[in-house]
């Protein structure tokens, strides 16, 4: 027998969907996919069905995934050693050779066929195609010893973004297509670059002018001194709590990128926790949300 109330309680929340859903048609959300909800199965799949509603109901969503922990594993099984500079791969030419192995040729190709699978038409992308993302070397500057001036240490194959190609990602939109971006770039004599993914999404969502950003963690959203969760933020908010330590780690680029996108046109900007089930759809379709919004 049918649960009447059960089957009320489903309309009730289909209708409070309905301003959001015609608030985002037409609309495109980037979604900066990463952290547990890449390697959890379930979490996998969940998050390739929200995808796919998305574009069901009108919203374009592209998609920029990350990879590190991969790219990590991956390198600890040929025996090479991973090296980091503020939070940054050294990446040599062996270990940029790994990183485009691992992020255009597995993973992008995975997230593509696990949202086909469940009724997506996904198509993968790097970079060098149709050079969406054309890069430039990153140039570093840190002391090498305490209180010393400033050096320019060398990061070898690691990029910062130049420009973005929005036309074809204008055209895959246009045509009922879901993009997947892995966040290497190309330089403008064809070499690759490495380049950080939440920096790519932030750049990607400016350059198309998003209606949202989004960014999938493996926390509850951005938490203050007391490591309660704060749902909506400002840029000054952010400059102090930065200035405080209370935002640090993994989280500066994520917040850059959020106040980046912010400064180009980007509505809204959302830190939100990857490890709950649809939880773009909760954060997109919900009155609450359940992670932070960063907002002008």
């Amino acid at each position: 027998m049918v649960d009447l109330e059960t089957q009320i309680q489903k309309a009730h929340t289909l209708v409070e969907a309905l301003p959001y859903l015609q608030r985002l048609a037409n609309k495109t959300v980037v979604v900066k996919y990463g952290g547990h909800a890449m390697t959890d199965e379930a979490l996998r799949h969940s998050f390739a069905r929200d995808m796919v509603l998305l574009k069901c109901v009108g919203v374009r969503p592209v998609v920029v995934h990350g990879g590190g922990p991969q790219i990590d594993a991956t390198m600890k099984r040929l025996g090479i050693q991973a090296q980091f500079v503020a939070g940054l791969r050294v990446t040599d030419a062996e270990t940029m050779d790994i990183v485009e192995m691992v992020l255009g040729g597995k993973l992008n190709k995975e997230i593509v066929a696990l949202i086909n699978l469940h009724g997506g038409q996904a198509v993968g992308l790097s970079g060098k195609d149709a050079n969406l993302i054309v890069a430039t070397k990153k140039q570093l500057y840190r002391p090498l010893t305490p209180g010393g001036p400033p050096a320019l240490i060398d990061l070898g194959q690691v990029g910062e973004v130049k420009t973005i190609n929005t036309g074809i990602l204008d055209v895959l939109g246009s045509q009922g297509f879901i993009p997947v971006i892995s966040p290497t770039g190309v330089g403008e004599q064809g070499e690759s670059y490495n380049i950080n993914a939440d920096t790519v999404a932030g750049d990607i969502a400016a350059a198309l002018h998003a209606e949202k950003l989004l960014f999938l963690t493996d926390v509850a959203g951005i938490l203050d001194g007391d490591k309660k969760l704060m749902s909506t933020l400002n840029p000054e908010d952010v400059h102090t709590l930065t200035r405080n330590r209370v935002i640090d780690g993994g989280m500066l680029p994520k917040v850059e990128a959020c106040l980046h996108a912010l400064t180009h046109g980007v509505a809204k900007t959302h830190i939100i926790d990857g490890r709950v089930p649809h939880s773009v759809l909760l954060e997109l379709f919900t009155e609450r949300g359940i992670g932070t919004e960063l907002v002008r």
